[in-house]
């Protein structure tokens, strides 16, 4: 059995798409995976399954959160030994715990490639961000104090990819690696 993490994109958040965690986890048990585990309320699980596919356990999941919850919502299955390598990956600007940043992963949801989402991004402003690629996802650390002056920070939840992607503070991607 190989372990997975589950990231549901755009639950609970500001009241919408409303998915209980205990929930989830029955519905991924449902499904014949094992040791399902969530974090926090805002759609990171985790799981173990002798399915070696991810597209095909994301599918499985969108069903589920469609017959279950009512909810389409994109999900994006990552092998847990991935998450590992992406923060072994990680530059050492991120995720230092620098109160005055905000650190967080992006991940591209596939099929979209990391040329489409530079086009619909756009530029960084480097003195209120920056950001570093590895494989499909981008590191992404901005200005607390100055982040509605960042180029991507209202572009994420406004942009015709919004869908397509799904972002992750520091502390969270490091807690998902571990469950």
């Amino acid at each position: 059995m190989k372990r997975y993490v589950a990231l549901l994109r755009g639950i609970n958040i500001s009241g919408k798409n409303k998915v209980s965690m205990p929930e989830l986890k029955a519905g991924l048990t449902g499904l014949g995976f094992a040791e399902a585990v969530t974090y926090l309320n805002s759609g990171n699980a985790a799981f173990s399954s002798t399915l070696d596919d991810e597209g095909a356990l994301s599918d499985k999941i969108r069903l589920m959160l469609r017959e279950k919850f009512g909810l389409d919502l994109p999900v994006l299955v990552v092998p847990q030994e991935s998450i590992a390598d992406i923060l072994d990956h990680a530059p050492d600007w991120w995720g230092s715990g620098d109160q005055e940043r905000y650190d967080d992963l992006i991940f591209l949801i596939p099929p979209l490639s990391y040329e489409e989402f530079c086009r619909e991004m756009g530029g960084l402003k480097e003195e209120y961000e920056r950001a570093y690629r590895y494989k499909n996802v981008v590191f992404w650390s901005f200005s607390r104090r100055y982040y509605q002056k960042t180029n991507w920070w209202s572009r994420t939840a406004s942009s015709s990819i919004k869908d397509k992607i799904t972002i992750r503070t520091a502390n969270t991607v490091r807690k998902t690696a571990g469950m």
